[in-house]
């Protein structure tokens, strides 16, 4: 590991969790990894960024996809093979550029199953963020100055991808507490608090 460790951060839907480790990683001086991961994998491939942006923490083959688990091996696809722009394959790629900065770098990563990817390797810590629904709403409702209603829908939709996607790939459930080592209300804690948290575990954690 060269003295690396990571932080994955699992979220709910207007929980603060993208915030907290955008935070986190200010405090720490790591970098933060986030969207910039399917700029990454594109780079790596070949294959388009689009495609890994319609692919993202979502399942692109809605029923097939969702009844019939993909559990991530490791395995990538040749670009002569005619499922080389799979949602599948778009994953590993993403896998593999995620085991491969945790060799040159510390850093904070956002959702992506980062937490099943590398839970074999050392000083990873895996955190998971939540907040109560009401609060969640309230939250979204003011940064897309939507109704109520309209970013109800939303969270209901977002979890729901979000947590199809993780099971597909980990054949685990995403909000499940036994995935991860620390999980976090934010409402009831607030974002400093969370933070503050999360850089003490990561402080022990590399002891």
């Amino acid at each position: 590991m060269n003295g690396h460790f990571v932080i994955t951060i699992s979220r709910g839907c207007g929980s603060g969790g993208s915030i907290i480790g955008d935070q986190v990683a200010k405090r720490l001086g790591i970098a933060y990894i986030d969207r910039q991961l399917l700029t990454m994998a594109s780079e790596q491939s070949g294959i388009s960024e689009s495609l890994f942006a319609k692919a993202d923490e979502k399942l692109t083959n809605s029923f097939l996809a969702k009844v019939k688990q993909n559990v991530y091996k490791g395995e990538l696809l040749p670009p002569e093979d005619e499922d080389f722009t799979s949602s599948k394959n778009l994953f590993n790629y993403q896998a593999k550029v995620l085991k491969e900065l945790v060799q040159e770098q510390s850093f904070v990563v956002i959702g992506r199953c980062a937490d099943f990817i590398l839970k074999d390797m050392e000083h990873i810590l895996k955190v998971y963020i939540h907040a109560p629904h009401e609060a969640c709403v309230k939250k979204c409702m003011a940064e897309y100055k939507r109704s109520e209603r309209e970013m109800e829908r939303h969270i209901q939709k977002t979890d729901k991808a979000r947590g199809e996607y993780y099971s597909h790939y980990t054949g685990n459930r995403w909000n499940d507490p036994a995935n991860y080592d620390l999980c976090l209300n934010s409402y009831t804690l607030g974002y400093d608090r969370c933070v503050d948290l999360i850089c003490q575990a990561a402080e022990n954690m590399r002891k």
